[in-house]
């Protein structure tokens, strides 16, 4: 198959596609189509998308407009949110600008103090997550759906019917399922190539907005994958756990890579806790099916949060693990405080080493990352 010798270029291709989208996002909306700006995995987009909107992550992964954010937000806070709203107020992000509404979600204070600032800039509707996943938390997160769908409606001048919701999540079960099987490749021992072109895959799809063909491409470049004959040496499996990495994937797979192992399995947000579950399609109350959905994400922000360890304890046997590499970013106090959790669950438990790794956007930690990362690796 001629995509198999242009899967380098596919890698990067779709590792570009957030660049490569801001023409799309313009073109979108000279055609009047509706933006919609997310920042959270738990963000039911089956809901935008219903209504004929596009949805794009805000959520930004660069440190260049850090030192604008922190003129209004302090400095101790995550780079992630410093980054985001850097963004914003800089007016550097053509997906912010493009926006016509901003959803954001309670998953942490910082963020949810740090929308009040944001709706000053961009209409911005926050919804109310609960901090756990017991009934009377679904019953919550269903009350705060229909709430989004009237603030979608009355936005937009668009009904949010039935039909349309169910065949959107029928569109996104499709999704997911398409975008499951390209990560589950990495299965394969040794693997069919490396965890940075694996990322660089599944972060560039969801800015990948004919969905349609996307999940076209999906398949076909999955369809290639498992018949390339070229695989990655065989070194020691590593999986990699914690906060969202967007923001220090570069520097990440960089070191875990020159040490000499390959990142076969991610268990965050932009990889399996998006991917993993899907919308029950045939639930009487579809309402109450996305909800349940949705609200049983494995994130640390959940108290507790058994699905993380849940979903951990299969990766490691799914995916033969030798290693886990927490990775959480400065400020990120849930992941940090579960990562003691998650450390004696993979040592006592799944008995594999651990390490744990506390960073930043920043470069200036690379050498240290290196140095410590090289370390872990030599012992496996």
């Amino acid at each position: 198959m001629k995509l198999i010798e242009e899967l380098p270029k596919v890698f990067d291709d779709f590792g570009e596609q957030r660049k490569n989208s801001f023409i799309t996002a313009m073109e979108l909306k000279k055609k009047g189509i509706p933006m919609v700006g997310v920042f959270c995995t738990y963000l039911p987009q089956e809901f935008a998308e219903a209504i004929g909107a596009v949805t794009v992550s805000l959520c930004s992964v660069s440190e260049e407009t850090i030192p604008d954010a922190e003129e209004v937000l302090p400095r101790n806070l995550c780079p992630l949110i410093k980054a985001s709203y850097g963004f914003a107020k800089t007016d550097k992000c053509p997906y912010f600008y493009f926006s016509d509404l901003v959803i954001g979600e309670t998953t942490c204070d910082g963020k949810k103090k740090m929308y009040e600032y944001l709706s000053e800039i961009k209409p911005v509707h926050v919804m109310e997550l609960p901090n756990s996943q017991s009934e009377n938390g679904l019953e919550l997160w269903k009350r705060e759906l229909y709430k989004l769908k009237q603030v979608l409606e009355e936005r937009f001048g668009v009904e949010i019917t039935e039909e349309k919701l169910r065949e959107a999540v029928r569109r996104k079960n499709r999704e997911r399922r398409a975008l499951k099987a390209f990560y589950e490749t990495m299965k394969l021992d040794p693997p069919p190539m490396s965890g940075k072109e694996a990322f660089n895959i599944l972060n560039g799809a969801s800015f990948r907005f004919d969905k349609e063909a996307m999940i076209e491409e999906i398949e076909a470049i999955t369809e290639s994958v498992l018949s390339r004959e070229e695989r990655m040496p065989k070194r020691p499996r590593i999986l990699i756990t914690g906060s969202p990495i967007g923001g220090v994937a570069e520097k990440l797979f960089l070191c875990i890579e020159e040490a000499g192992a390959n990142v076969v399995a991610m268990e965050c947000c932009s990889a399996a806790k998006s991917i993993d579950r899907l919308v029950d399609e045939e639930a009487g109350d579809i309402y109450e099916a996305i909800a349940d959905r949705y609200l049983q994400t494995a994130c640390s922000c959940m108290s507790p949060n058994p699905n993380r360890f849940e979903l951990l304890n299969r990766i490691v046997d799914e995916y033969n693990i030798d290693g886990v590499i927490e990775v959480v970013l400065q400020a990120c106090h849930t992941y940090n405080v579960e990562a003691y959790g998650v450390k004696r669950f993979v040592t006592a438990e799944k008995n594999i080493p651990y390490t744990y790794i506390e960073t930043d956007y920043s470069t200036a930690d690379t050498e240290q990352l290196k140095t410590r990362i090289s370390a872990f690796i030599e012992m496996l």
